[in-house]
């Protein structure tokens, strides 16, 4: 079984996503350590990119922050070899095909693995698409996460029939950002997965408040959340750690709550 399934073997998971080198990889090295100990079961790091469709305004102003400090995926990778001598859980990079591609797809995947590095999400990437990558990630022993959202309703079977590590669930249509409310029938949404596989699906845009995660959680297998943490990374810059660490302890509660029947 793979690093990523074991983390939703122990019960709900919440996945935190941090965009790496805002405001500094140093700030993003303490931040990893920090939402371990606060509870996080897995964590996605964003390598950032000049173009990053799927990201509302939140995300795309921290992809901005890091790359006019210079951060490269060579400083990134050099920062996760660093990270793996302390931290155990399951880490995913999640890119953009560009990124992977410009630093030439094998030398990549064949890195990420080298460093311990767990899985990848390209988020721009359709699963007709993966080929591109998926048999780079099988070699290499890194999961390929898979992305269901609303209107995959005809592809789901397909989506689902080989994927691995977990089944990103998108809770909206359009970019990633806080929203107030999750119209989405998520529920029937995982049923129509579990149908299909029993590869975890954890739900991810949109989910800012504990309310909203432990909701998510209860239907689904994890809570996801980037642009609620990636705003507070804003907000207070290097001294950001007390305060993300304090909103994954309140998300990481939420989401065991709601493994009570």
């Amino acid at each position: 079984m793979s690093k990523i399934r074991e983390a939703f073997q122990g019960g709900k998971a919440f996945i935190p996503f941090i965009t790496c080198g805002d405001p500094d990889l140093e700030t993003t090295e303490k931040l990893v350590y920090a939402m371990e100990e606060a509870g996080a079961d897995l964590i996605e790091l964003g390598i950032p990119f000049s173009d990053p469709t799927a990201e509302g305004p939140v995300i795309m102003a921290a992809n901005e922050r890091a790359l006019s400090g210079g951060v490269t995926t060579d400083d990134i990778f050099d920062m996760v070899r660093r990270l793996r001598k302390r931290v155990q859980i399951p880490l995913v990079f999640m890119t953009y095909a560009n990124v992977v591609f410009s630093y030439g797809s094998e030398r990549f995947l064949s890195t990420a693995a080298e460093i311990g590095m767990d899985g990848l999400i390209l988020p721009d990437v359709p699963f007709e698409e993966k080929e591109e990558f998926d048999p780079l990630c099988k070699k290499y022993g890194l999961d390929l996460i898979s992305m269901v959202a609303p209107t995959s309703e005809q592809r789901i079977a397909g989506v689902t029939k080989d994927a691995s590590g977990f089944i990103y669930v998108v809770s909206s249509l359009g970019v990633t950002g806080v929203r107030s409310e999750i119209t989405t029938d998520i529920g029937s949404l995982v049923v129509r997965i579990r149908a299909n596989t029993d590869v975890p699906c954890a739900v991810g845009f949109g989910i800012s408040t504990p309310e909203q995660a432990g909701k998510m959680a209860a239907l689904s297998d994890g809570a996801i959340v980037g642009s609620a943490i990636v705003k507070l990374i804003a907000q207070y810059g290097r001294e950001s750690v007390p305060y993300v660490a304090d909103y994954v302890k309140s998300m990481k509660e939420a989401v065991k709550k709601s493994e009570r029947p």
